[in-house]
């Protein structure tokens, strides 16, 4: 598909870019940097990027069907008011893991805010094991926890008819889908759909398009792949100029334009001369497939 075309759009340099989200209502791009502890909004009309700063790790961020934003900040759930630039805990989890963070998370059709935990790493990809768990924040305000021994929890996404939830621990290196109650939010029946080949890396980020096939970001495999959750094939490979690869999302007036974050941890000076763009943001054109518009938190 030579019609694909693929530009930085923010060159931010961000640690650990992810969780990009579109807010229709702003016609603007939210993504985070969770090492440098902000929150971010890229506008196309501008073409700048305002940031918010928080208090910790700060690893996803979701619109909230009130107003305003919901965000995953340490092991808190929290609200987050933009223009007042003012945080409020919800709730914490993790309480007696003191090194564990929350890392990505992401709204069901239900409008149910999903989200897990991973211990702090002390390189990229290298922690301690089996110290996280996924959560699931329900709109009074209550948090279920599904299960623990979690590597890295990471891409999340619902399938179209909502019977399916798809799920990424980094270092399984496996794509994994449970099957899905949408009236309860109870997941089970899990299952491994797709298992990354050596030159994919890390699977991290994911979302689904308009034909129910997912997406995923390769960390360190410097590209997103498309996947076919019924056959488990890879259907398309775009790599980017970017080895760290964190997460992506479609977005823009159509959700035609697929936006892509990126990191910069742990790169050395030599490394960071050959890929100037790492921890920058991409716009993906000329797919020739749409995306889901990003559910709202509905407490």
């Amino acid at each position: 598909m030579s019609s694909v075309r693929i530009e930085c759009i923010a060159s931010e340099g961000f640690g650990i870019g992810e969780s990009p989200v579109w807010d229709e209502k702003e016609g603007a791009l939210l993504c985070v940097d969770i090492t440098g502890r902000k929150v971010c909004r890229w506008s196309p009309l501008t073409q700048r990027v305002q940031a918010i700063a928080v208090d910790a790790p700060v690893s996803s961020v979701a619109l909230r069907k009130s107003g305003d934003y919901v965000i995953t900040l340490g092991t808190r759930f929290a609200a987050l008011k933009w223009k007042e630039q003012l945080v409020t805990t919800i709730t914490h989890v993790d309480k007696d893991k003191p090194n564990n963070r929350f890392n990505d998370g992401k709204v069901d059709p239900a409008g149910r805010y999903f989200a897990g935990t991973m211990a702090e790493e002390i390189r990229p990809a290298v922690l301690e094991r089996r110290q996280g768990s996924l959560y699931t924040l329900f709109s009074d305000l209550s948090v279920v926890k599904h299960f623990d021994q979690v590597d890295i929890s990471n891409g999340l996404d619902w399938s179209l008819d909502h019977k399916t939830f798809f799920y990424i621990d980094s270092l399984s290196y496996s794509v994994d889908a449970f099957d899905y109650d949408l009236q309860t939010g109870k997941i089970g029946n899990r299952r491994s759909i797709y298992r990354l080949e050596k030159e994919e890396s890390i699977p991290d980020g994911m979302c689904i398009d308009t034909e129910g096939k997912l997406w995923v970001a390769c960390y360190d495999g410097g590209r997103v792949i498309r996947l076919d959750p019924e056959t488990g094939k890879r259907l398309q490979t775009v790599k980017l100029p970017v080895d760290k690869t964190t997460s992506c999302c479609f977005g823009g007036k159509d959700y035609s334009e697929m936006y892509v974050t990126s990191a910069s941890y742990g790169m050395d000076k030599e490394w960071l001369s050959r890929q100037p763009q790492a921890g920058g943001v991409f716009k993906i054109t000329g797919l020739g497939v749409k995306g889901v518009p990003p559910y709202p938190f509905a407490g």
